[in-house]
């Protein structure tokens, strides 16, 4: 059953009572004066990631090699879209009708072999130090997300300015930035009885759900831990917490029982639907950046990345699962931004962190006891789809060579990509931030808008 929402401000004893406890003692008066800080305006132009983590094969998706010998084109077919000349994969047809609404990024390409070191190279723009081939890399430097939450500051109303719809990327942390700059977290909003816990309270307090305070406590400990020598990132932190949990507003945005019941079954009842759909509410709403964790709990799916090696998947039938849903999310996603006048002021990207071995490979059984066909890391050539922010769309930037292997026209780089979000999102990619150190950090040290999407 849906969280009802609250009629109006919090009495002012439960007021109080919540705000001590939410916040340690952090006074009234410094809350009011704080709030009146952060309330200047930003722009309100959004970005939605729909991050595929593992890495999805170019080859299986937006770069298929039809031609190719057949341990290179792999098992998939081809369709034609809408746009004369664009092929994607078969299992995409709700993105096949609607291509001319979307581009597609053909030639992204870098050197990071493994899953952090790509996904660190990809988010941020920078190259991590000492790459790591174990992938338990951790980023030295915020993403994209958390420089815009830096920059664009906190909003008034308290929505978050980078958001996790389900997770956000754990292998990036906000670093010399501040951790009030890391991402609010939602869980799984196809849950029946979804309600972000951090929200519990902006939904009212007769609900039987304050009981999870200690919960709500521990996630704030949680971010506290280690902060004693910086005290203004912890109260930047409080105070955004705080107006979070008693903003009525903010409660709205996350509240998908207000959309029509026929839309959300076109986005779909999974994860990846309901995620796109909440994706265009916060954005709709003005948050900066969204981004839609494209994976599943090991629980629910074998397939639960996009990681296709020979011995865990087979890449038809992996495929064959996660495809449709990602189809259905992204192409309602895509037209409901269409619909609502929002696909200038929204960019929507769907990529991981590299793509796959242009030659197939195989082994004898894989995580569901079948033969595995399947495709390792490649970071020497993938793609990406960008639809929205007032680009052009309906088109194929750059391009790879017979086998997918690497780029050879109009090669992307992932600081190309970033500088392309940044330049929507209205931030001077060139802009440094001091680290720990007081050494001066450019967002970007390389890297432009991509020419052939303005």
């Amino acid at each position: 059953m849906q969280t009802p929402l609250c009629s109006g401000p919090l009495r002012r004893r439960e007021f109080l009572r919540v705000g001590t406890l939410a916040l340690g003692g952090l006074t009234l008066p410094q809350l009011i004066r704080s709030q009146a800080q952060a309330a200047s305006p930003s722009p309100e132009t959004s970005v939605i990631l729909f991050w595929m983590w593992g890495g999805p094969s170019q080859l299986e998706t937006y770069d298929m090699k039809p031609d190719a010998p057949l341990e290179y084109r792999g098992p998939l077919r081809p369709i034609r879209t809408n746009v004369p000349g664009i092929e994607i994969c078969e299992y995409m047809p709700g993105q096949a009708k609607i291509a001319d609404k979307f581009s597609i990024i053909r030639s992204l390409h870098h050197e990071m072999s493994a899953h952090n070191d790509g996904s660190i190279e990809m988010l941020t723009g920078k190259t991590p130090s000492i790459p790591d081939p174990t992938s338990q890399a951790r980023s030295e430097h915020p993403d994209f997300g958390m420089i815009a939450s830096r920059i664009r500051g906190a909003r008034g109303d308290g929505l978050p300015q980078y958001i996790g719809a389900q997770r956000s990327p754990f292998m990036t942390n906000p670093g010399y930035l501040g951790v009030s700059h890391k991402a609010f977290e939602t869980g799984d909003p196809s849950k029946p009885d979804f309600a972000p816990q951090n929200l519990t309270l902006s939904t009212g307090l007769d609900n039987g759900r304050l009981s999870d305070r200690k919960d709500l406590l521990a996630q704030f400990d949680h971010f506290r831990r280690g902060l004693d020598r910086d005290a203004d990132a912890l109260d930047d932190f409080s105070r955004r917490a705080f107006t979070i949990l008693t903003s009525p507003k903010v409660a709205r945005a996350f509240d998908l029982s207000q959309e029509d019941v026929k839309l959300r079954d076109a986005y779909g009842r999974h994860r990846w639907g309901q995620s796109c759909l909440l994706a265009r509410r916060l954005a709709e709403a003005g948050a900066a950046v969204i981004n839609i964790d494209a994976t599943a709990p090991n629980d629910t799916t074998k397939h639960f990345s996009w990681d296709d090696h020979a011995g865990a998947f087979h890449l038809d039938f992996a495929q064959r699962e996660r495809l449709p849903q990602m189809d259905q999310g992204l192409t309602a996603l895509i037209t409901d931004l269409h619909s609502r006048g929002l696909d200038n002021r929204v960019l929507v990207i769907a990529c991981g962190e590299f793509g796959r071995t242009p030659r197939v490979t195989y082994a004898p059984k894989n995580f569901s006891d079948q033969p595995g066909v399947g495709r390792d890391h490649w970071p020497g050539a993938f793609s990406a789809l960008i639809a929205g922010g007032g680009l052009k769309m309906g088109q194929i930037v750059g391009a790879t060579n017979s086998k997918s292997e690497y780029p050879v026209l109009d090669p992307v780089t992932p600081q190309d990509l970033l500088a392309t979000v940044y330049r929507h999102l209205g931030i001077d990619y060139r802009r440094e931030f001091l680290n720990f150190a007081g050494r001066p950090v450019p967002i970007l040290s390389q890297g432009k808008p991509i020419a052939a999407l303005a």
